[in-house]
């Protein structure tokens, strides 16, 4: 669904609680985010039309030049892009405007960036980095009426994209929540689809489509560059190390671009079965399930994962995760579970003998467990079905 599917309210509260520390991470990140989206706006400014062209032109950049952390990478591409779009509408116009500035002490979060607590009355902020993190406390009417619990005691209501200001020395969060109209709830109900992801070590990415999505040239690329690596500091110069430090920079740049070229492949095949959102397994402890996965995969899965949901979100299609448990042991056509029916990349059912590759069978697994999590999730946005080679398929 687009952003003109659901309805939009703000709920503006102040926060409490944080140390001293919180409060200088939370200002760095600010001044770090403001550099960002002016760096973005610098590059962007007369050469991108849209979003997707901005974070495409700039995300590179601002990771090598900043110290945010991927997300909100992401975040100050859109915030300068939207800046960027509507100079463009005015000066299309006939109305004056000038490349956008930013100098205000605000910062944009999201779902990825933010978790709201809503039975302890708290918010959790990623600053510098992808993983630190400071908790604050919501400040929120003793009068149980006050219109803010209206939104945060309500599950139709999710939060989403808001903003954080600081001012006067205290720390105001405008708290975006989305719900869909009740017109397209009703009538999306039946028909939506999703498409299943599967991630894995020697295929990154497979799809409930079967599309399958190689990790070799991340591989190869990893072991040429140990290689690399361990001859460099054998040899332990400064030249060497200047050596290393350049190659270990084109590594990533080549694995980010691989990275790229899959993501548009999962949303191309996304839109070519007509979906309505991308379903991928919850990272959280993916090195304890692929414990043959090295360092570097677990880097890709993330940046796969963000280059998917911006890539997804300006074609109108919504990503998703849901829990991976037995995922590659369940058989995705009887439902029966046993750790004896994968071994490597086969996958036979020991009920019902179906035979098929392993990630495979995992994909449809993913796109099913969250047709069935309930209202508050597939149903609620509309979809019943999940995508298959050969049309859509509705869970039994």
């Amino acid at each position: 669904m687009s952003s003109d599917d659901y309805h939009h309210r703000t709920v503006i509260t102040r926060l409490t609680g944080l140390s001293g520390e919180d409060e200088r991470l939370l200002l760095e990140t600010i001044d770090e985010w403001r550099d960002a989206c002016n760096l973005v706006v610098d590059l962007a400014w007369g050469v991108c039309e849209t979003k997707s062209d901005v974070q495409d032109l700039a995300y590179e950049q601002v990771r090598d030049e900043t110290e945010l952390g991927s997300q909100h990478a992401v975040l100050a591409c859109h915030g300068a892009g939207d800046a960027i779009s509507s100079c463009n509408e005015r000066l299309q116009s006939g109305k004056k405007a000038s490349k956008p500035q930013f100098t205000a002490r605000s910062i944009t979060y999201d779902k990825r960036s933010m978790t709201v607590f809503h039975d302890r009355e708290q918010v959790s902020l990623t600053t510098l980095g992808d993983y630190a993190r400071v908790r604050a406390d919501l400040v929120l009417p003793n009068d149980s009426d006050g219109y803010q619990y209206q939104f945060l005691d309500d599950e139709e209501w999710e939060y989403t994209e808001s903003t954080l200001h600081y001012r006067g020395g205290d720390w105001y969060l405008h708290l975006g929540f989305r719900k869909p109209n009740a017109d397209n709830d009703e009538s999306a109900t039946t028909n939506g689809t999703v498409l299943g992801v599967d991630l894995g070590v020697n295929q990154i990415a497979v799809t409930s489509t079967a599309r399958f999505f190689s990790a070799g040239a991340l591989t190869h690329a990893r072991h040429e560059f140990e290689k690399t690596r361990n001859g460099l500091q054998k040899t332990g110069t400064q030249s060497a190390h200047r050596t290393l430090e350049n190659r270990a920079g084109r590594e990533r740049r080549h694995a980010r671009h691989v990275l790229h070229v899959v993501a548009n492949g999962i949303v191309e095949e996304a839109l070519e079965y007509d979906c309505d959102g991308i379903v991928f397994e919850d990272l959280e402890g993916i090195r304890t399930r692929l414990p043959e996965a090295e360092w570097h995969s677990q880097w890709a899965f993330r940046t796969l994962t963000e280059f998917v949901e911006y890539k997804a979100e300006t074609e109108g299609i919504f990503v998703e995760t849901v829990e991976p448990q037995n995922t590659s042991k369940r058989c995705a056509d009887c439902g029966f579970t046993h750790d004896g029916n994968r071994a490597g990349n086969e996958f036979e059912c020991q009920s019902c003998g179906k035979r098929n590759h392993a990630d495979y069978n995992a994909a449809k697994n993913v796109a099913k467990r969250y047709l069935r999590r309930g209202p508050q999730s597939s149903r609620r946005r509309g979809v019943s079905q999940y995508a298959l080679k050969s049309g859509p398929r509705t869970p039994s």
